[in-house]
């Protein structure tokens, strides 16, 4: 398979305007908690999807979207349960939040407190610990209040914006639990979250791995021209077809090493990931062959954080080692 890593050439931070009401902001590279948002606006209302990780990151995003609408955000709604589409939930007065039941759920174990004190306690990590700060030393997650859904949903839920229609689209679990889409089907938009991964490797947090791939289909199915990712630049449908084709490749991978007997680890180590060369964020190979390890019915494959963390820092501190030697 020939090399189709997606350029970031033109990616920049900040608002996009797509001239239908339909805004992004995005924060390049896309790596660990640089995620996107969006906003759909129509006479004077809006809906924001996601917040971001911490405050200042999420009250640059709403300064930047009060920068080209007026329109006043009536309804945010959290595409999955990860902080970094949710934790800003606070500054947002007044609007309802929306989001699937297990995504809502999955919020009440995956507080600010958490990643605060986990950071507090980085220093004492080793190698562990650097690769957290690689990951999350620039964002600030003390004093925040978490905020949660006050209204939740299974399957689709249909908004009003103004005179627009918005479908939330349940696809998880996948990514996650609980992902979800919000499409836009008069403006031929969908703001994915975290099913898309754009430049950067997906990861498999959750499974089943044909819940994405069929996620990805869905999206291919629909009557869309922009699509936002949840991490990333703004892409179309071959971007789509990208991520899917690497979730079948890991899943085909992984699966020819579980049936020789080898060790998740090992077999993360393993896989050449030369087709997707140029994206972020290799190392997450780690935690999507341990995901699918389990699906095939490892026993062995951890799920705990703290191991699975552990094993991307060796990747990454290999990686590092390799360049520089």
């Amino acid at each position: 398979m020939a090399n189709l890593a997606f350029p970031k050439s033109g990616y920049e931070a900040g608002v996009r305007d797509f001239g239908s009401g339909c805004f992004a902001y995005l924060q390049p590279d896309g790596g660990w908690g640089l995620s996107n948002s969006g906003l759909v606006a129509d006479s004077g209302e809006a809906l924001l999807v996601d917040t971001l990780f911490d405050l200042p990151h999420t009250q640059a995003m709403l300064d930047g979207f009060a920068r080209v609408s007026d329109a006043r955000i009536r309804t945010v709604f959290n595409t999955h349960h990860n902080g970094d589409h949710w934790y800003g939930n606070e500054l947002v007065e007044g609007a309802e939040i929306v989001a699937s039941e297990k995504a809502a759920a999955a919020m009440a174990h995956e507080s600010p407190n958490m990643l605060a004190s986990m950071m507090r306690s980085a220093p004492k990590l080793g190698l562990t610990g650097d690769y957290l700060v690689h990951c999350f030393g620039r964002y600030e997650f003390d004093g925040i209040t978490p905020k949660r859904p006050t209204l939740t949903f299974n399957g689709r839920l249909t908004r009003r914006v103004g005179n627009k229609t918005v479908e939330l689209i349940e696809v998880g679990p996948a990514h996650t639990g609980g992902d979800t889409l919000a499409f836009v089907p008069a403006d031929r938009t969908i703001f994915t979250g975290d099913i898309l991964f754009i430049g950067g490797h997906p990861i498999i947090w959750a499974g089943p791995v044909a819940n994405w791939i069929a996620a990805c289909d869905l999206i291919l199915g629909l009557d869309v021209e922009t699509i936002v990712p949840g991490h990333g630049p703004v892409t179309d449908k071959k971007g789509v077809t990208r991520v899917r084709d690497y979730l079948a490749f890991v899943a085909r991978e992984a699966r020819s090493r579980y049936d020789a007997g080898l060790g998740a680890f090992e077999a993360a180590r393993s896989i050449a990931l030369d087709d997707f060369e140029g994206w972020g964020d290799a190392e997450r190979i780690a935690v999507n062959v341990a995901t699918l390890y389990r699906e095939f019915g490892a026993t062995d494959a951890p799920s705990d954080a703290a191991t699975l963390f552990g094993w991307m820092a060796q990747l990454w501190n290999d990686k590092k080692s390799r360049r520089t030697s």
